[in-house]
């Protein structure tokens, strides 16, 4: 379980809620905060008291993949991590924040997600799971919907599932477009997007658009052409829904190469509901993840190993169609580096909750609770090719995830008790 080697990135994360119920954010956390002494932006913070930190540092701690540190303690100068270690042995800071035994762990990043639409596709997960099977069609349902939304009913909606994710402990985020297939859609979907975050994805090739089904070649060059320049200003990367019934291996490479021309690193919908080329093409591409990888051959996990694109799982979607689960324990054996993420999507996988997906992840894919929780993290940045979040070392972002339990074993161990008691993000306290 090798992380990747991405360059360092500005971080990008959810806006705290300015509205959100006092109350509600006091019941959260029972730690104790005493007075800042100076301004946020500049005041230093020891968290102590930890029972168990999570710095994904093998150098650190138990020499572990997560660099576990038993009573320890962290620094916070204004955005960044300053120091951790043995509590006994931390440095004076303005202000303290006690732990009350509790475990640390960096912010989760979810790599996966589609949160600009609008409507809901209950029936049709209420159909599915009466028996009904999943298709790439039903894409279709949520496009005419998010058509037919206001730029301020959509922005609504978006910052509605990052509090959600906000509350979960998600503190870096991926988000795509995909949900309105036209030229004006696409892109305001990214600009809208774009507001909220720097991990931005055109995604125009989800589903070949309605109105081109008898013209799916029309719709390539439209996807290649005018689209792809109305949409590149606003986004980071650029996807396809590689499968049987959505972008052949040729479609795909075409809408992939046309995207890294004008400056856009590929990401890849892979290896779904069926074999097929997602998986080889990412890597043919240096795509920064192959995502689902649900249906993979021996050569493909070869390919992924001997390659920097990250095999992001996606078991929310698995949960929500009753597919096979992906086959995590292979891919780690072989070397490949692992992320989990939510695919937060309302036909497929419609939960923002990265411990949910950690639960998962460990009863059902193969994972132990430290692979799982490191692919939530460290894994989630390779994936975005971060290395200044996902971790908690010195100088990387001070994005931390407080829990009402002793270990990060937890999230595991209690699935679908409301662990995470208190959220950092960029040094500041939003939860």
């Amino acid at each position: 379980m090798t992380p990747g080697r991405p360059p360092a990135r500005p971080g990008s994360a959810p806006e705290p809620d300015p509205t959100a119920d006092q109350a509600t954010k006091d019941a959260m956390s029972n730690a104790t905060t005493v007075s800042p002494a100076h301004s946020a932006s500049t005041a230093s913070t020891l968290i102590t008291n930890i029972a168990s930190l999570v710095t994904n540092d093998p150098s650190s701690g138990d020499g572990s993949p997560l660099g576990l540190i038993q009573d320890a303690a962290v620094v916070i100068e204004g955005d960044r991590i300053a120091w951790t270690g043995d509590h006994r042995k931390a440095p004076a800071t303005d202000n303290r924040v006690d732990a009350g035994g509790r475990a640390v762990l960096p912010g989760f990043v979810d790599s996966h997600s589609h949160l600009v639409f609008a409507g809901d596709r209950t029936q049709e997960f209420n159909a599915r799971m009466s028996g009904r099977p999943y298709s790439a069609g039903g894409i279709r349902t949520t496009v005419a919907a998010t058509r037919a939304a206001s730029d301020e009913e959509l922005e609504a909606n978006l910052t509605r599932y990052l509090h959600e994710a906000l509350r979960q402990g998600t503190t870096t985020f991926e988000t795509k477009s995909g949900y309105g297939l036209t030229v004006e859609d696409e892109a305001r979907a990214l600009r809208i997007a774009a507001a909220h975050t720097d991990e931005v994805t055109y995604l125009g090739a989800h589903i070949v658009s309605p109105d081109y089904a008898e013209d799916p070649a029309g719709y390539v060059a439209l996807v290649t052409g005018e689209m792809l320049d109305a949409c590149a200003p606003h986004a980071r990367w650029i996807d396809v829904f590689c499968e049987k019934g959505a972008f052949d291996g040729d479609q795909a490479r075409a809408i992939l190469t046309a995207g890294k021309a004008r400056g856009l690193h590929p990401r890849v919908h892979a290896n779904q509901l069926s074999y097929g080329p997602g998986v080889q093409l990412a890597v043919e591409l240096d795509a920064a993840s192959a995502d689902h990888c649900t249906h993979l051959t021996d050569a493909d996990v070869d390919a992924l190993a001997g390659s920097r694109t990250v095999a992001t799982l996606l078991p929310g979607a698995e949960f929500s169609t009753r597919a096979e689960w992906p086959d995590a324990r292979r891919l780690l054996e072989a070397g490949v580096t692992v992320a989990l993420s939510t695919d937060c999507n309302p036909g497929s996988s419609f939960t923002s909750s990265v411990p949910f997906c950690i639960a998962l992840a460990v009863r059902d894919m193969g994972m132990t609770p430290d692979e799982a929780v490191w692919s939530a993290t460290a894994g989630g940045a390779a994936a975005l090719r971060r290395d200044d979040v996902g971790r908690l070392t010195p100088g990387a972002c001070a994005d931390l995830t407080l829990l009402d339990a002793p270990s990060h074993v937890h999230l595991a161990y209690r699935p679908g008790v409301p662990l995470v008691s208190g959220v950092w993000r960029r040094g500041e306290r939003v939860m």
